[in-house]
């Protein structure tokens, strides 16, 4: 049995620091397992339900594909697909859903919604992204900066650049914490993590050695960072009309070549996807009409750079996810 089975992974601090780098560490033996062909397959006969209320590329795919790598059988059901909310309640559907499945997965809207889940099933369930959390996120994150820095965490420095108050803010600033990084959460003040998960991050860092702190400051909040975060301006769910005010407020903290240029010469830009880099997109098409620009919180340049790992973040989604189902369900 592994040291966390039949756990939920509802947000970072369900797990220890030394729990999330036994994730990290597994994620990274099936990974290199994968590429030599060579993986086991630990869940044959296992079924899984997938539940999104907000639709979703890399978190269903990564599930998928995941779970089909180690044996198990996946269910989708879309924003559209089940009875949640309307029928049936959450707390009657976790117990329906424990009948049939070894394992649920949740994407949508409030924490109390997938914590509710959580609390009615009778087997483990998966945060795929919250408004308030995205630890499966955060788990791909880490690794990809395993990968790409040959630095211990403890000794690497993030900035996270934007709108700091929603899931990637806080998730990035608590698991920081826990590892031991140098955070900074730069971002305009009406726009900072909440003092709650602030000072969350701050008892823990006093723990673990990591220094996290708040800024609106572009300057001083890149100068020698390792790693520059950033992420969409306005989160999905949020309405429309809130375009202007963010791209008011936020077009100080774009990640441009002269931004990375402040940071440490190896910098490594990251983004959790999707990106407003350039007019390809509806959205982006739309916003460049409406409001004359053409890339939001990255720059196609920088995006496309050999210092981004965006797409390495993106299949560290897979390798990390498979490595939380397989340890909470063996």
């Amino acid at each position: 049995m592994s040291r966390l089975t039949n756990r939920d992974f509802l947000k970072e601090t369900d797990f220890t620091s030394e729990d999330l780098i036994y994730l990290l560490d597994l994620a990274a033996a099936l990974k290199k397992a994968k590429q030599e062909k060579r993986e086991p397959k630990f869940l044959l006969d296992k079924n899984i339900v997938l539940l999104f209320e907000k639709d979703s590329t890399r978190t269903r795919c990564s599930f998928e594909v995941a779970a089909h790598d180690q044996g198990a059988h996946t269910t989708y059901l879309g924003p559209s697909g089940s009875q949640i909310g309307k029928k049936e309640s959450m707390a009657d559907t976790a117990r329906v859903l424990s009948g049939f499945y070894d394992g649920i997965e949740y994407r949508g809207f409030g924490q109390s919604i997938v914590e509710e889940l959580a609390r009615y099933a009778s087997v483990p369930v998966w945060n795929g992204l919250t408004n308030e959390w995205h630890p499966t996120q955060i788990l791909a994150d880490f690794l990809t900066m395993r990968e790409h820095c040959d630095k211990p965490y403890k000794d690497q420095t993030m900035a996270y650049i934007g709108d700091a108050r929603y899931n990637m803010g806080n998730s990035l600033m608590i698991a920081s914490a826990m590892l031991g990084l140098d955070f900074r959460s730069v971002a305009p003040r009406a726009l900072w993590t909440s003092d709650e998960i602030y000072e969350q991050a701050c008892a823990i860092a006093e723990r673990t050695g990591a220094r996290i702190t708040r800024t609106e400051d572009v300057d001083s909040g890149v100068k020698g960072c390792d790693f520059l975060y950033s992420d969409v301006w306005v989160s999905m769910g949020e309405p429309e009309s809130v375009w202007a005010e963010r791209i008011a407020a936020l077009a100080p903290y774009q990640v441009n070549a002269a931004l990375m240029a402040k940071a440490d010469p190896n910098a490594i830009f990251m983004h959790c996807l999707p990106s407003f880099h350039d007019t390809r997109t509806t959205i982006g098409a739309e916003i460049a009409e409406k409001f004359g620009i053409t890339e939001m919180e990255v720059t196609d340049e920088v995006f496309e750079s050999r210092q981004s790992v965006v797409f390495d973040q993106a299949e560290n989604r897979m390798h990390t996810i498979k490595a939380v189902i397989y340890a909470t369900l063996c």
